[in-house]
């Protein structure tokens, strides 16, 4: 009879540390579109403050927004932790010439590094937002740089982004 029960009492134990990652990633989702939620309301906030409060009150607001754009961040980099095969790519190759150097926002890039041998055409499977008009996500070694397709600007650097 003690077998038994305490057969049953390490099963108890058992199966909700075995369940535990896959709630835990159906939870991390749900906190990152919640934390998004608070930044857009943040921003919301400090725009109210902007018009119509005092500088105490932008003071506050603006330390709300860092906040919150901070969790966001962190969000962001649990999902990654979590989901490092996603982030893994081969080797990069770039153009014929190519030699890596980093990227600032407004760098401009010959057509030949935007082509789309480099678009990240799934942009959401890796959270990335969605690209304005006119604007494609580019893997760049192992960044990922928003570019403006006709002027071949930079509009957003993610440094590091692939493994």
């Amino acid at each position: 009879m003690r077998k038994i029960i305490t057969a049953a009492l390490a099963a108890s134990f058992l199966v909700p540390v075995a369940m535990a990652p896959e709630i835990a990633s159906a939870q991390s989702a749900r906190e990152v579109r919640q934390s998004q939620r608070d930044l857009r309301e943040e921003q919301r906030d400090l725009r109210q403050a902007q018009r119509h409060g005092s500088r105490q009150d932008v003071r506050e607001e603006r330390r709300d927004v860092r906040h919150a754009r901070q969790e966001v961040r962190e969000d962001w980099r649990d999902y990654r932790k979590a989901h490092r095969d996603t982030y893994r790519r081969p080797a990069y190759v770039g153009p014929r010439g190519y030699a890596y150097r980093p990227v600032a926002v407004g760098h401009r890039f010959s057509s030949a590094y935007y082509g789309n041998r480099y678009w990240v055409s799934d942009y959401s499977r890796y959270r990335l937002p969605a690209p304005v008009r006119n604007h494609r996500w580019i893997r760049y070694g192992n960044d990922v740089v928003l570019v403006n397709v006709h002027t071949g600007r930079v509009a957003q650097v993610y440094n590091g982004f692939f493994w």
